[in-house]
Formats: C-alpha cells, structure tokens, sequence
C-alpha cells in the first residue's frame, strides 16, 4: 500500500515539473503553488518510499542549499524567481545523490534549449514561426529571457533514477 502511494506521489513529482516546463514555456514566469506543491508532497512520498528521518534531513538541507544558492543567482540576475524555487523544490525530492545527474541534465538542457530559441529566433525563421500559436511566436522574439524552467524539467526526469525515488518505480 505505501509503495502505492510513493509511486503515486513520484508521477505527481513528475506531472507538476511538467506543469512547470509549460507554464514557463507558455508565459516565461513559474507559478509559486507548483514549487510549493512539490514541497509538501515531499514528506508524505519520503515516508512512504522509506527514507529515514535522517535520509530525509540531508534531502531538506540539499534544498535548502540550493534555495540559498538560487537566491543569490536571483539577486545577480542570472536566474528567474520562479526558476530558483522550482530547482530547490527538485534538489529537495532528488537529495545529493541525484543533485549532480539534476545539474548535469538542467546544463544540458539548457543548453540545447538556448541553441532551440536561438534558431527560432534567426531571422530566416522567425517569420515562420509568427504563423504558429502565440506563445511559440513569443518564444521566437528576440530578446526574450529562456524559459529555464523547461530545462529544469528536463534535468529533473533525467535525475529521477539516481534519486531515492527512483527505484520506486523501478528505475
């Protein structure tokens, strides 16, 4: 029954750093209730994937840790508010020993993602792209941020695996 409500709790883990990835995708801004949901799920899916109270501590402080880190790439501009909560809430579910598979794959990601808007955003391009939805002709506008939180995502569901709640759904 508990690893019911693990894996559970993992696929909503997934679906709201999705949820993230498009609302970034879509409006350039990540809403606070999804970092916040990720928050408070994590206690309920650490117990019941087993992780002990101490195992669970280390989990907090990596977030923590990482909200401190966030913040100050926030204050230097280097990063978005949204960005920075949504990357602690995932440092929190993914702990140190999958903090640096998150990093790897949140670099990875968004580096294909910079080289992506940077297409789009060419001038042979972009007056394709205008004939497609509005927030694809947005994404296509020079001068616009990236959408960070797409690669977050990204670095998230690569890092899942090598995180505790990996193997429960048998990553």
């Amino acid at each position: 029954m508990l690893a019911l409500l693990a894996a559970a709790l993992v696929i909503v883990f997934a679906a709201l750093v999705l949820a993230a990835a498009a609302w970034d995708a879509v409006s350039f801004t990540i809403p606070n209730w999804i970092s916040l949901a990720l928050v408070a799920v994590f206690p309920v899916a650490a117990l019941a994937a087993g992780l002990s109270l101490p195992a669970m501590g280390l989990h907090l402080a990596v977030g923590v840790a990482a909200l401190l880190i966030g913040m100050a790439m926030f204050a230097l501009r280097w990063m978005g508010g949204g960005d920075a909560k949504l990357v602690s809430a995932v440092a929190l579910w993914l702990g140190l020993g999958g903090l640096p598979t998150f990093l790897l794959g949140v670099a990875v990601a968004g580096g294909g993602l910079a080289v992506l808007l940077l297409t789009l955003r060419s001038a042979p391009i972009r007056p394709i792209v205008v004939l497609g939805p509005p927030w694809v002709s947005k994404l296509a506008e020079p001068g616009h941020g990236i959408p960070y939180g797409v690669a977050i995502a990204a670095g998230a569901l690569w890092a899942l695996p090598a995180s505790p709640f990996g193997a429960v759904l048998g990553l």
